[in-house]
C-alpha cells in the first residue's frame, strides 16, 4: 500500500524515468566542473579515433529509448561528447558543446537552408489547414479511397513518386496524406513509418536524386554514376523495405509496437500516447475550403523546389537534367524553391479571398511554431554528429574496416553492411557513412574484382540507409515524425522492429550475393526470403491473436 507521503510527492519525482534523466544530466554537468576546480588546463585524453568516439551518440540513443524523451537525451549525449573531447575540462567542454557543436552546425549554410525549408513548409501547411483545403482534400479522397489498405498504398505510391530528395519527401507526403490516413484510422506511427520507408530507401535507388549525387562524389577514379546505377539491383535494404511495406499492407497485418498503435487507431486513438497537441494547427479552420486550396500549394511547392534544385545544378547553364541533379545543392534549391512557393501561395489565397491578409500573416508564426520541436531535435542531432567528428569517429571506423578487409573479401559485403548500419545508427547520418566506407571499398576492389566492388558499394549504401532509417537522431527520421505529426519516440519504437527485420534478411542476402554474383538470381532469392519471413510472422501473430482472444 502506498503511504500518504508518496501521494504528496510531485508527479515528476514519482517517475523513475525522470530520476534517470536528472541523474545523468547532473553527472554530465558536474563532472567537468570537478575537473575545472582541480585543473583548468586538463590535457586532452588519448580518445581520438577510438571506440569512445561512438559512445556519445549511443548514450543519447539508449537514454531516448529508455526515457521516451528525446530532448534531454540528446542534450546529455552532447554534453558527454564535449566532456570526452575536452578531457573532462569545464572550459573545454563548453567550447566543444557550443563552438564545435551547436554554433558550428547552425552556422553551416547547408543546415540553415534545411531549417529554412522546414519552417516554410510548416507555414504552407498552416495556410492549407486554415483555408480548409486539407479537409476538402480529405473529403475528396475519401470518396475514391475507401479502405485502410487503399490509404496506405496511396501513401506508399506518393512516397515513391517523390524521389528527388528525402527531406522534401518526408514533409510533402505527410502534409498530403494525413487527412486521408486519419479518415481511415491509420495511426500516425504507421504513417510516419510509410513516409520514412519511402524517403531515403527510395532516394538511394533513384539515379535522379540528391543522394545519387552524394554517392557519385565519393567515388574517386571510377565512373561514380555508372557504379551507382549498377548497384541499384543489389541494394537489398531499400528494395526489400518497399516489398515489406506492400506485403504488410496487402496482407493487413502488423506486429510488435506498431500493432498496438494500429489497434488503438482502429478504436479512434491515432496517437496512442495522447499527442493531440498536433491538432492545434487545425483549430479555427474555414469549413468551406476547396480542393484547389490543397492542390495548388503542393503542386507549386513540387515544381518550385525541383526547379530550384535544377538551378543550383546548372540546368540554365547548359547542364542536362541528370547532370543538374547530380551537381545540385539540395539545401539551397529547397530553400529557394519553397520560398517562391510560399509567396505564390499567399498571392493565390489572397486573390481568391480564401484567406484575409491578416489571417495569412497569422499562419506564418503558427507554422513556424509547429516546426520548433523538429528544429530543436535536428539542432541537437547535428551538434552530436559534429562532436563525433571531433572525436574521430570516421577515422576509427575507417581503420577498423581496413583491418577487416584482409582475408575476408567473400564476406566483405555483409561486413560492410553491418558496419554501415552501426555507424549510421550511431551518428544519424548516411551521407557521412558513404564518405567513410565507399573510398575504402573502391581501394580494396578497384582493378581486381569489379562485380564484388559493385556489391560492396551497394551494401555500404544499403547499410547506411538502414542505420539512418533506425536512428532516433537521424534527420530523416526526425522529419518523418514531423511530416506525420507523430511523437518522435513512438515513430522510432514502432519502426525499429520492421527495419531490423529487413536488415536481417538483407544481411543474409549479401552473403548469398557474394557467392552467386548474379543480379537476377540474387534479387529473386532476397525477395523470396523477405516474403517467406513475413508469411511466417503473419501466421505466428495470427495464432497469438486467436489464443489471446480465447
Amino acid at each position: 500500500m502506498n503511504s500518504g507521503n508518496d501521494t504528496c510527492k510531485p508527479r515528476f519525482f514519482r517517475d523513475k524515468k525522470s530520476y534517470v534523466l536528472c541523474l545523468a544530466l547532473f553527472i554530465a554537468v558536474m563532472c567537468p566542473m570537478v575537473v575545472f576546480g582541480a585543473e583548468a588546463e586538463a590535457p586532452k585524453p588519448a580518445l581520438y579515433a577510438t571506440f569512445w568516439s561512438l559512445v556519445p551518440p549511443l548514450v543519447a540513443i539508449v537514454l531516448a529509448l529508455i526515457s521516451k524523451e528525446v530532448y534531454s537525451s540528446l542534450a546529455i549525449g552532447l554534453i558527454f561528447g564535449g566532456m570526452l573531447a575536452s578531457g573532462f575540462n569545464f572550459e573545454g567542454t563548453m567550447k566543444a558543446v557550443f563552438e564545435q557543436g551547436m554554433v558550428s552546425v547552425l552556422s553551416s549554410s547547408y543546415n540553415v537552408g534545411i531549417l529554412i525549408f522546414l519552417v516554410i513548409l510548416g507555414m504552407v501547411v498552416a495556410l492549407m489547414n486554415k483555408t480548409g483545403g486539407s479537409d476538402a482534400f480529405g473529403k475528396w479522397a475519401s470518396k475514391r479511397i475507401k479502405t485502410r489498405v487503399g490509404a496506405q498504398l496511396t501513401a506508399i505510391l506518393l512516397g515513391c513518386l517523390i524521389f528527388i530528395d528525402d527531406y522534401f519527401n518526408c514533409l510533402t507526403v505527410g502534409s498530403v496524406m494525413r487527412p486521408i490516413t486519419d479518415k481511415h484510422q491509420v495511426s500516425r506511427a504507421k504513417l510516419a513509418y510509410l513516409i520514412d520507408a519511402t524517403a531515403a530507401p527510395v532516394c538511394i535507388i533513384s539515379p535522379i536524386s540528391s543522394w545519387a549525387a552524394a554517392v557519385t562524389g565519393f567515388v574517386d577514379g571510377e565512373d561514380g554514376f555508372g557504379l551507382f546505377v549498377k548497384a541499384i539491383p543489389f541494394n537489398y535494404y531499400a528494395l526489400l523495405t518497399i516489398v515489406m511495406m506492400l506485403v504488410i499492407t496487402l496482407w493487413k497485418f502488423d506486429f510488435g509496437p506498431m500493432k498496438v498503435h494500429e489497434d488503438n487507431a482502429m478504436k479512434g486513438d491515432l496517437f496512442t500516447t495522447g499527442e493531440e497537441k498536433f491538432e492545434e494547427l487545425d483549430r479555427g479552420c474555414h469549413k468551406d475550403g476547396k480542393l484547389v486550396d490543397m492542390l495548388f500549394p503542393i503542386i507549386s511547392l513540387i515544381v518550385c523546389c525541383v526547379v530550384g534544385m535544377l538551378y543550383t545544378g546548372g540546368i540554365f547553364s547548359g547542364a542536362s537534367v541528370v547532370e543538374a541533379f547530380s551537381k545540385c545543392d539540395a539545401s539551397v534549391g529547397l530553400s529557394m524553391g519553397s520560398s517562391i512557393a510560399l509567396i505564390i501561395t499567399l498571392i493565390f489565397y489572397i486573390s481568391r479571398r480564401s484567406l484575409k491578409f491578416t489571417e495569412c500573416m497569422d499562419c506564418l508564426p503558427a507554422g513556424f511554431k509547429a516546426m520548433v520541436p523538429a528544429i530543436l531535435i535536428l539542432t541537437f542531432a547535428w551538434s552530436l554528429k559534429a562532436i563525433t567528428d571531433v572525436l574521430g569517429a570516421k577515422q576509427f571506423v575507417a581503420a577498423m574496416m581496413e583491418h577487416s578487409a584482409a582475408g575476408m573479401q567473400i564476406l566483405l559485403p555483409a561486413i560492410i553492411f553491418v558496419v554501415a548500419v552501426c555507424l549510421a545508427f550511431s551518428t544519424g547520418t548516411s551521407w557521412g557513412t558513404f564518405g567513410i566506407l565507399i573510398p575504402i571499398v573502391v581501394a580494396v576492389f578497384a582493378g581486381k574484382d569489379p562485380q564484388m566492388m559493385i556489391i560492396s558499394i551497394s551494401s555500404c549504401m544499403a547499410g547506411a540507409v538502414c542505420g539512418d532509417h533506425c536512428s532516433p537522431i537521424s534527420d530523416t527520421t526526425i522529419m518523418a515524425s514531423a511530416g506525420a505529426q507523430s511523437n518522435h519516440i513512438n515513430h522510432v519504437n514502432t519502426q525499429l522492429p520492421y527495419a531490423m527485420l529487413v536488415a536481417a534478411v538483407s544481411f543474409v542476402s549479401y552473403i548469398i550475393a557474394a557467392f552467386v554474383r548474379n543480379v537476377v538470381i540474387s534479387l529473386i532469392i532476397a525477395v523470396a526470403l523477405m516474403v517467406g519471413v513475413l508469411f511466417i510472422i503473419k501466421k505466428v501473430t495470427s495464432k497469438q491473436g486467436v489464443a489471446n482472444a480465447a
